[in-house]
């Protein structure tokens, strides 16, 4: 007979050793991980453990989290942890990113990502940031974006896109923040699929070989770039497509939150055999 718990503690344990060490990278305590975890237990918790039809009590919540009441009351007063500064900027950043890529009007005649002039009239940044970013001004869009290295200022003055996807390449602040948000919707996937009222499985699958030579990661590596690519640009046409409804269809339709992720991974061998596991 299977022992769940043992095994939840087994994966919990893998899942946590990368994380401990950017953690400990970035000289995060053991005392500060386990606040946040209070902070986070107490909060789902609260949102999504509640009694079918009746309001969520302090009671219920230190049954479920293990903690004393005093101490959920004190959790549950506590802010947000983190900067939803960072969050938005990269959210903007983003939405500027994807309607250069996007958007025909701001495409050479290849129908790719055009080199854009600062200013004027027709096809420039200032009127890609003010379509895709809001209001922030373009300028400060233009920064962040040359900060964080996805794009290039030339001496011509014009700007050129190096990157068909918001990957901040220099800014650590945005690279941490993608730490929470992709690793936590790669979790969520996996709930959905072990929750058996889930509904249809959320599509997840790897290949992995144990003990793969070394002299074809380099050749590995960049088919991975170039095939994953293409399929994201593939799919991002597509949702970008049907995307595209007009204000009354908006309001109406119901949306979700929807993405696909792909990500490349690579480490010592653990243990001495071979396969695949698709």
């Amino acid at each position: 007979m299977m022992n769940l718990p043992n095994i939840i503690a087994g994966a919990v344990c893998t899942l946590l050793r990368p994380l401990m060490r950017v953690l400990l990278r970035y000289n995060i305590s053991y005392t500060t991980f386990a606040d946040l975890a209070k902070w986070v237990y107490v909060r789902v918790a609260m949102e999504e453990f509640q009694l079918p039809g009746r309001k969520q009590t302090v009671s219920r919540v230190a049954l479920l989290t293990g903690l004393s009441r005093k101490e959920v009351l004190r959790v549950k007063r506590l802010a947000m942890p983190g900067d939803p500064a960072i969050t938005e900027k990269q959210s903007r950043a983003a939405r500027v990113v994807s309607g250069w890529v996007r958007d025909p009007r701001f495409h050479d005649a290849e129908n790719k990502p055009a080199l854009l002039t600062l200013d004027g009239e027709g096809m420039t940044f200032s009127a890609l940031a003010k379509a895709f970013s809001g209001d922030i001004p373009p300028r400060a869009v233009l920064d962040e974006l040359i900060r964080t290295g996805v794009v290039e200022r030339l001496e011509d003055e014009r700007v050129r896109l190096l990157a068909p996807a918001y990957v901040p390449r220099t800014g650590k602040a945005e690279k941490l923040d993608i730490l929470g948000t992709d690793v936590a919707d790669l979790i969520a996937t996996i709930d959905h699929n072990l929750d058996p009222n889930g509904g249809e499985p959320f599509f997840q699958r790897k290949v992995c070989y144990e003990s793969f030579p070394a002299e074809h990661l380099p050749l590995l590596r960049r088919l991975t770039a170039e095939r994953c690519q293409a399929l994201l640009e593939e799919l991002d046409m597509w949702m970008s497509k049907h995307d595209q409804e007009s204000a009354e269809e908006q309001a109406t339709a119901e949306h979700r939150r929807t993405g696909i992720a792909v990500y490349y991974f690579e480490g010592p061998v653990k243990e001495d055999r071979h396969g695949s596991d698709t």
